[in-house]
């Protein structure tokens, strides 16, 4: 679960943020790794990581995390791909979203992935090009849950393209990718 925040607005960023990753820790919803556009990182890490340290989120980041944010430990490739259910995140800078997507398509769980822009195009881009079974544009991760799309209780969750076992027809065969336009909405 991912944020790419590239170039957002600050104060959408910050709650965008905070929703996704603070609300509840132990959901598959939950944002596990976040990401900043080498662009913004000086001016917007410092104040999205003293927000989730300031929550008692631990910060595990790269070696630019950690020059703008002191408090950061260091990240391992494991930490990248761990889906932490806990208050820990991941926290990298990307030179843009040509990494930021590479990097979500390496690392990612395929559950859900998020991008905070202001940028129409890397907006559309993200959408084509992460292969995640939800992907948002300015919208908490919290939203990617079965009933907030309208199917009901949720009973099950996956991230595979194809049933593992049993028979299957044309229902079966197909997969979906569910597109979330935002605003900055959080939920509640």
């Amino acid at each position: 679960m991912s944020i790419l925040t590239t170039p957002p607005d600050p104060v959408k960023a910050l709650a965008i943020l905070e929703n996704s990753k603070t609300q509840r820790y132990g959901t598959c919803n939950t944002a596990e790794s976040l990401l900043i556009a080498r662009s913004v990182a000086t001016t917007q890490l410092p104040q999205l990581c003293a927000m989730l340290h300031g929550k008692g989120v631990e910060i595990r980041g790269c070696t630019e995390t950690q020059k703008l944010f002191p408090q950061a430990v260091v990240a391992s490739d494991q930490d990248y791909a761990t889906e932490y259910l806990a208050p820990i995140i991941s926290c990298k800078v990307v030179n843009g979203v040509d990494d930021a997507i590479a990097h979500i398509n390496h690392y990612s769980s395929q559950h859900t992935d998020t991008i905070v822009t202001e940028n129409h195009a890397n907006a559309m881009r993200f959408l084509r090009e992460v292969d995640s079974a939800s992907v948002m544009i300015n919208a908490s991760t919290r939203f990617a849950d079965g009933f907030e799309f309208g199917l009901g209780a949720e009973i099950g969750i996956s991230t595979d393209k194809f049933h593992a076992r049993g028979p299957v027809g044309l229902e079966g065969l197909t997969s979906q990718k569910w597109i979330v336009f935002g605003n900055g909405e959080v939920r509640a």
